[in-house]
């Protein structure tokens, strides 16, 4: 199996965030419906798999269920192509460093994916989880799937809605991310899809099992939440949630993931290519 050593896994970062920021709007948008799609449906897999787990019996074991088939989510984007916000915080940025890309651009392609991945994931959430009956609702048959699945997914939107504090989901996001680039980052040095699945199965299933908080992910547990009835979680819990897990995922991103290693394999490479032009 082919790898690349990490100085080369710089490189191709640069390379496809020049190709993310320079895709065709419309496509950018299709691109990101579609990830936050993935994200959420593994969401939707992780709660099935990991609901009626009683704690007592099971311990922490259900956070490892979880973590394992949240996976999907990241291998689905990849694998098969769209554009993650998450991702994007890495992949955009280190470009401009190495003067490939403006900040405009960083803006402008944050934004798009933004919108798609919100479409993508609530479009979910609402359709394919709650309205399917897969996630149940206030008052399910005690016992019965869609019992569990509402009862799973009530714990962990009213852990990341309402329990966590401001400061808390902000360092969760900052965790997050930074083990999800690095997911996006080893993915890179392979080049069959059976290496790049397995280099996204580990930092993705630690960050889900730790309950970290992924901007994209709550894009698709908080509506999912609301749109199932469960008590205490409104459009305020969620928005704020969204807000800080977006900032602290950038933090992570690009401090952790994109200067760290633009500074180790970059900083000394100015790019043969001239940068753009504010327009």
């Amino acid at each position: 199996m082919a790898t690349k050593e990490p100085a080369e896994i710089a490189h191709a970062a640069v390379a496809t965030g020049v190709k993310k920021a320079d895709l065709r709007w419309d496509k950018t948008l299709v691109g990101s419906f579609l990830a936050g799609a993935y994200i959420a449906f593994g969401g939707l897999v992780a709660i099935a798999v990991s609901s009626g787990l009683d704690p007592k019996t099971w311990g922490s074991l259900p956070t490892l269920f979880t973590g394992a088939a949240f996976t999907l989510g990241l291998v689905l984007v990849l694998i098969a192509g769209s554009h993650l916000l998450t991702g994007n915080m890495l992949l955009v940025p280190i470009s401009a460093m190495q003067g490939r890309l403006t900040w405009r651009d960083i803006v402008t392609n944050f934004t798009l994916v933004l919108i798609g991945n919100i479409a993508g994931a609530v479009f979910v959430a609402f359709f394919l989880a709650v309205q399917t009956g897969v996630i149940g609702h206030v008052g399910s048959d005690a016992g019965t799937s869609g019992a569990m699945t509402y009862d799973r997914l009530a714990a962990i939107a009213q852990a990341k809605g309402v329990h966590e504090s401001n400061w808390q989901i902000f360092l969760r996001a900052v965790g997050c991310n930074w083990l999800v680039c690095l997911a996006v980052w080893i993915s890179l040095a392979a080049d069959s899809v059976s290496g790049k699945i397995l280099a996204i199965f580990f930092p993705i299933m630690a960050f889900v099992a730790m309950g970290f908080d992924h901007v994209v992910a709550n894009m698709f547990f908080l509506p999912a939440a609301i749109f199932a009835g469960v008590p205490d979680i409104g459009w305020d819990d969620t928005l704020r949630n969204w807000g800080l897990a977006f900032v602290g995922n950038l933090v992570g991103a690009v401090v952790f993931v994109a200067t760290s290693y633009w500074y180790l394999y970059l900083r000394d490479e100015p790019s043969e290519e001239k940068p753009r032009e504010l327009t």
